[in-house]
């Protein structure tokens, strides 16, 4: 029970709440999101028009997703205040994108990597055994050695009439203020830190005479950049297919932390916990796919969604309602059309933005961890882990392939994040195919005529197993009293045979795995099992069934999609004394 929650994000809260949560939502996105273009656009070697355009667009993207974040349209927003802006993962493969082909480049990739990111959405169920959390947080660590470098080089991005201890000065001063406060702080200081410790640096920047105070004099107090458009580059060339590679992992393995951001911040936004909603996901992806595909348009770095931030804002104020996510959007809208604030923030000196680049690539290296180690480390996932990190930082900083095979495709094979990526998911894929225990899979129709034959199947699994007859028996149970949580209640008299139902089962340690994929209905299984007392009367038969599946299952986990069912039940079993099945 979250006590500190004052308004869940379907509950109406006062406008001035809403618009002060909404503004202090907007001063906590606002820096990051300018910078990481900022820093992505210099490092990538583009004059000062497309800057100012990305900026624009980054903007109004951020403001419109923020916004459609909030609602529930057709199949797209998560009714959840999630503030999107750009994010450090795109910031390696954006700055090679630009030095390889400039903005028109990085507008095609961002394009059709975001048609990736659409079908993550749409085959949500069947990508998530390919994009597991250990190769998505092989990938984030990647990411972040592959960012490293371009955080360190801002340090001597300082005019040449500067000392020559300003770099380093300016980015060990915002360095230090940001880390202090981050691990000292508490409370609103831990949130503002980020906007301190870049003040630090421009207070810095100004002493050493670095801090550009001529681009915000220069910036009309209002307008709309529109000069360095990029348009499309409509004609792909080795350069295109050597980098899409890059940009579809990177985009892909966005989108699996992605999941995880929209289920963080449905747990931050709800008094009583409950299960997640998977069409919430699914909306929520959608929405970020079309930040990405917007602002691969307008050729701007990918937007998607500060999970971080998000949470962060809804656990210092309690005010979990969407209303504040339209109070964001509109503010960040508003603000693209006065470039004297925007201006200010591409004044920061460039050492205080890899200051505050390093931080994030630090927090983005230790999430990659966080993945992995959340998914269980034993030797095996150790190895692939290991071995794939490995191969992908030592990559980069060799050239093996090109010396073999020459440019593009050498090019292609010596990139660490790419080769890294892959080697995680081969060998990751390896371990599934050769696992000494394979489970099998029946696919039949979802109405009472099949229990017959889903008993046969599961009894088989258990033989398999050899396991005693008692627990052959609660495994018979379970899965007869999921099958009839599955059918609704107006089809038990007449089944529909066009309603498929597809069993899995994965041996386990002592255990069996069943996930059952099914047609859905509109209310949650775990919520259920949940919401059920402890008395019996008054239980309908629905009810009493999941009752019975409770008492079977050692546990019972409900993902939700849109037109489909994922239910997965665990049993526990035991082997017959004499190891031969009943």
């Amino acid at each position: 029970m979250n006590q500190s929650i004052r308004y869940e994000a379907d509950e109406s809260c006062p406008a001035w709440v809403s618009l002060g949560v909404g503004l202090q939502g907007v001063v906590f996105a606002l820096a990051p999101l300018v910078v990481i273009v900022a820093i992505t656009a210099r490092a990538g070697g583009q004059g000062e028009s497309y800057l100012s355009w990305a900026v624009f667009a980054a903007l109004v993207i951020a403001g419109s997703l923020t916004a459609l974040q909030s609602s529930r349209i057709w199949r797209f927003g998560s009714g959840h205040v999630l503030i999107m802006g750009t994010t450090p993962n795109f910031v390696a493969i954006s700055v090679l994108a630009l030095v390889e082909g400039g903005p028109a480049l990085l507008a095609s990739l961002i394009v059709v990597a975001s048609l990736f990111y659409l079908s993550l959405s749409l085959w949500l169920p069947l990508l998530r055994r390919f994009i597991t959390p250990v190769v998505s947080g092989t990938v984030l660590m990647l990411i972040a050695a592959a960012v490293l470098p371009i955080s360190l080089e801002r340090v001597h991005e300082v005019p040449l009439s500067a000392p020559l201890a300003a770099g380093p000065v300016i980015a060990g001063l915002s360095l230090v203020a940001f880390v202090g406060l981050a691990l000292r702080a508490s409370g609103a200081w831990r949130l503002w830190s980020p906007i301190i410790a870049v003040g630090v640096g421009c207070a810095a920047g100004a002493l050493f005479g670095v801090y550009d105070f001529q681009r915000i004099l220069d910036a009309p107090w209002f307008g709309i950049a529109y000069g360095g458009f990029p348009g499309f580059d409509l004609t792909p060339d080795a350069k295109f297919w050597a980098l899409l590679p890059l940009f579809v992992i990177v985009t892909l393995v966005g989108g699996i932390k992605n999941i995880g951001d929209n289920v963080a911040v449905q747990q931050a936004s709800r008094r009583q916990a409950r299960a997640t909603d998977f069409r919430r996901v699914q909306g929520s992806l959608n929405t970020n796919w079309l930040g990405i595909l917007a602002s691969g348009v307008a050729g701007t770095p990918p937007t998607t969604v500060y999970s971080s931030t998000s949470v962060s804002l809804i656990n210092l104020t309690g005010v979990a309602s969407r209303r504040v996510g339209f109070v964001i959007g509109a503010s960040l809208i508003v603000l693209a059309l006065f470039p004297k604030l925007p201006a200010l923030l591409l004044s920061i000196p460039s050492p205080a933005m890899g200051a505050y680049l390093l931080v994030a690539t630090g927090l983005l290296f230790m999430e990659g961890v966080r993945t992995v180690v959340q998914a269980g480390l034993d030797l095996q996932k150790v190895i692939v882990v290991g071995v794939s990190f490995c191969l992908g930082a030592g990559l980069e900083q060799q050239t093996i392939f090109t010396d073999l095979l020459g440019d593009p495709w050498g090019g292609v094979l010596d990139n660490g994040m790419l080769m890294g990526a892959l080697s995680a998911i081969l060998l990751t894929r390896f371990l599934d195919l050769t696992s000494p225990q394979k489970g099998g899979r029946l696919r039949t129709s979802l109405d009472v005529s099949s229990l017959p034959e889903i008993q046969r199947f599961v009894v088989d699994q258990a033989s398999r197993l050899r396991w005693n007859e008692a627990s052959t028996d609660r495994l018979r149970s379970a899965a007869e009293e999921t099958l009839m949580s599955l059918i609704p209640g107006d089809s038990l008299q007449a089944p529909d045979n066009e309603a498929r139902l597809i069993i899995a089962a994965r041996p386990g340690a002592g255990m069996l795995e069943l996930e059952f994929v099914a047609v859905s209905d509109e209310e949650n299984l775990e919520d259920r099992l949940a919401c059920l007392s402890e008395e019996s009367e008054g239980l309908d038969e629905g009810d009493l069934s999941l009752r019975l599946l409770r008492h079977h299952a050692t546990s019972v986990h409900h993902q939700k999609y849109y037109g489909l069912d994922v239910i997965t039940v665990r049993v526990r079993g035991s082997r017959s004394p004499d190891g031969v099945a009943p």
